[in-house]
Parts: C-alpha cells; structure tokens; sequence
C-alpha cells in the first residue's frame, strides 16, 4: 500500500557536484507520506534550514545516479537547488496551486491579500557555469582599494548550500552582518596567495571588493525568483514582498501528530490496513481514501 505514484523527474537549475567533479542534474522526486509529516510533527522549533535538508534526503530518489540521497549531498545541494526542489516537493504533495494570505507591505495599510499562482508560474534561472569553482580577478580599481594589495586580485569561490544555511541560521538570528562575512569566507577557496582565509581576512575586504565578489556570485548562481510582486486591492498601491519559501511550506504540511494518528486509525479500522502501509501514503491519498470512506458510511447511514 506504499504510495507508488511515478516519482516527478526535474532537472536541477544548478546541480550537484560529487567528489569526482561530475554534476548531477536530474532528480526523481516522490510526495511526502505520512511518515516525513511525523517526523515534521516531532520537530518543533528545529531549525529549518536543518528540516529541509531531512525532507528532501527522504523524498529524493535519486539525484543524477546516486542513489539513496543522503542528508549530506541534500546538505550540500546550492540554496536555488533546494528551492527549487521544495517547490516542486510542493507540487508533488499537494499539487501546483498555491493559495496564501499575506499582508500589504504598507505601513498605513496592513491589509490581508490573497494570493493565488502556480509553482511553474515562479521564475527559475540555470546557471550558465555550472562550477563549482569559480574564479575571478578583481578590478584594478577594486585592489587599489584593497588593505592586502595587488595580491589579492585572484579569487576563487564556491557558491553558498544547504550546509552553510545550517551552520550559520543561529548566527544570522542575531548577528546578520557577522553571518554575511561568514557565509563569504566559507564561499571563499582562495584570496590571492590565502587558501581559505579566515574571519578577518575577509573583514579587510574592502566595501568595492566585496561588491564585486557577490555581484560575480550572484551572476554565476542559479536563481528562484521569490519575490511576489503585485498590487494591493485594498490600498491599490503595488508592493514587492520576500515569499518565505520554506515557512509557508512546511506550514501547509504541518499536521499535528494526534491528527494524524486518527487519520491511520480511521483507515486501519475500516480496511485493516497496517500502520506501515498507510503511513507510507501520500497525504492526498490518505485523505481521498478518508473521503471515499466517509461519504460510503455516509450513504449507508441514509439507506438504514
């Protein structure tokens, strides 16, 4: 009674590098079932960046020809990868609609604002250079401007993954300028004659060459565009917010644990059904079987 749906196959906008320096692309992605919803229902509080790291190692078949998919290579899939993947874990859970109240941005408005957009409607953009090296001389204007000098031209960098979001989530919570310089010396593989330089290298950075380093960064990263933009009924004013991605995500997924136990209950009373087969189902297929059964005992009711 395993859900046996056909995994949905996506094609990563990014890739994953293994330790021969081959990018793997393709994923076979399944719905969560009952069990990744428990899990979800036991981890109150855990930090989310850890979370999607568990989800998507548990709904990723396949990434390119490895198989299974542990938490690390889910761990150091890139930030857009991961995006992606949640949004198409989304849409293979609980379809490609998505339905959400947000508030309008304006201070003297506030209001409550339906949105309503497919999964397939947000932009994605691949990466051109799929790395995962990079590197990059600095301007000559920009190492005039450097306390380490024409030595520092050269620079090599990585891209930001799931790793670093982990590592850094409990330090950006109350210092974002510290996370920031974090995250860029984790990035950075080499400054000029440095090999991996530390904390204060990177702080003597100056404000051109660090411009310039993220600007190259950003260029070369693949992108999920998840900025909603449109205008408000209310005030009729437009308005740019972040969608928070991982938030609303595991929100809508969010079911609490004694729910969730009826739900097996229910079906395993009225089919015998084992736990292990109905916690192996995807949420949609719990529930339209929790339909069917429902509305069978309904008309039954009205035949006595």
């Amino acid at each position: 009674m395993d859900d046996s749906a056909d995994p949905l196959i996506v094609l990563l906008p990014g890739g994953y590098a293994d330790r021969h320096g081959v990018t793997h692309r393709e994923v076979e992605l399944a719905p969560l079932t009952g069990r990744e919803e428990e899990l979800l229902a036991r981890s109150p509080g855990r930090d989310i960046a850890a979370l999607v790291t568990m989800v998507l190692s548990r709904c990723m078949r396949r990434i390119g020809a490895i198989s299974p998919v542990s938490e690390e290579v889910a761990r150091h899939l890139l930030i857009a990868d991961r995006q992606y993947l949640l949004l198409k874990l989304r849409e293979a859970t609980l379809g490609e609609r998505v339905r959400a109240t947000i508030l309008c941005p304006w201070p003297d408005c506030g209001k409550k604002i339906m949105i309503n957009f497919s999964v397939n409607d947000v932009p994605v953009t691949e990466s051109e250079e799929k790395g995962p090296i990079y590197t990059i001389q600095l301007s000559p204007e920009v190492v005039a401007s450097s306390a380490q000098g024409a030595e520092s031209r050269d620079i090599t960098f990585r891209l930001p993954n799931g790793g670093d979001q982990e590592a850094l989530s409990p330090i950006l919570a109350h210092n974002e300028a510290r996370a920031l310089n974090l995250l860029l010396q984790r990035c950075m593989q080499r400054l000029g004659s440095l090999q991996h330089p530390d904390e204060d290298a990177i702080s003597r950075l100056s404000p051109l060459a660090r411009m310039e380093i993220e600007q190259r960064m950003a260029a070369v990263a693949p992108k999920v565009e998840l900025t909603m933009e449109s205008e408000c009924p209310e005030c009729g004013r437009e308005y740019a917010v972040p969608f928070d991605l991982q938030h609303f995500f595991f929100t809508e997924l969010h079911t609490r644990q004694d729910l969730l136990y009826r739900e097996v209950h229910y079906l395993a009373y009225h089919y015998h059904w084992s736990e292990r087969e109905i916690m192996g189902m995807s949420r949609q297929r719990r529930r339209a079987y929790i339909e069917v059964l429902a509305a069978e005992i309904e008309r039954l009711n009205h035949a006595v």
